[in-house]
């Protein structure tokens, strides 16, 4: 990060990068979550600073809030409670990202803004069937049973719990609407304000797969936190809200999908579906960084 930032000198740093994924692998690797997501945002932000960058925004989580916060979720909500055990590593690594942002603003005047998406998904996301977020892992296990010609697919949990979904393309015009109009410390939810059951989702992208078969549910396996839904009133105060609908953008990350693994085979093991969407927003206002593990 030294070498890199002392040659390149971006002027705004879009800090996209994490170590991300679903219920499975939150629990699977702890250890992992927690040392790679804060080894990455610690030498990004003081490597940003130290080099001159003008502003540098950190993409965050709603997973920072605790698992029980009353809904829809507020900004203030941080460290109210207890967080949701299944992701607690990655939740705190992404609360010390905050953290950071906000005491080097205090302590050096850098412009350092943090934003707090809900679940991402689009085209480039990571499709693999246990280490992904839901949706795009619904799309891989829909997808592949309806060309195996199985006849129901087993989803995790009980169906019931409620979450709010937010297209990479929309997250991506969010931080650039944020870093050209926002200045402070106090962080800011991004999301679609709008959630549903995990069941209900479970029906669209089986309807737009063309999966025929039944979907049955297994509540041994975890369900996580009961609801996250994002209070998006701070965002839309200023001026911003999202344009793509659900059914729109999981058709789309369906062509996708179609497009470049199932066709091809090829495993898509992108940390998050937002960052190509950040780079495309973004290359060419200035010097830019949207920094991969």
């Amino acid at each position: 990060m030294d070498e890199f930032f002392a040659r390149e000198k971006p002027d705004y740093v879009f800090l996209a990068a994490a170590s991300v994924g679903g219920i499975h692998a939150n629990n699977t690797y702890p250890a992992d979550f927690i040392r790679e997501n804060l080894t990455i945002q610690t030498n990004i932000i003081d490597a940003s600073y130290r080099n001159g960058a003008t502003k540098l925004l950190f993409l965050g989580s709603s997973c920072i809030y605790p698992r029980d916060a009353p809904q829809p979720i507020s900004e203030d909500c941080l460290l109210a409670g207890p967080l949701e055990a299944t992701n607690e590593a990655y939740a705190i690594a992404k609360i010390a990202g905050i953290k950071m942002c906000q005491a080097y603003r205090r302590q050096y005047g850098f412009d350092a803004i943090s934003l707090m998406p809900t679940n991402l998904y689009g085209p480039g996301d990571n499709f693999h069937p246990e280490n992904s977020h839901v949706l795009p892992a619904l799309i891989q296990r829909f997808h592949k049973a309806k060309e195996a010609g199985e006849p129901k697919v087993i989803l995790w949990g009980t169906g019931k719990p409620r979450r709010e979904f937010l297209h990479a393309d929309d997250l991506a015009a969010a931080t650039v609407f944020l870093m050209e109009r926002y200045n402070s410390e106090r962080i800011v939810n991004v999301g679609a304000g709008r959630d549903i059951t995990i069941r209900e989702l479970g029906e669209i992208i089986k309807s737009l797969v063309g999966f025929e078969g039944a979907i049955e549910f297994d509540p041994s396996m975890p369900d996580g936190t009961p609801r996250k839904l994002l209070d998006i009133k701070r965002i839309e105060a200023l001026g911003w809200r999202p344009r793509i609908s659900l059914r729109e953008g999981i058709a789309s990350a369906y062509a996708w999908y179609l497009r470049n693994i199932a066709v091809q085979g090829v495993e898509c093991h992108a940390s998050s579906a937002r960052r190509d969407s950040v780079s495309q927003r973004v290359g060419g206002s200035s010097r830019t960084l949207n920094q991969t593990p």
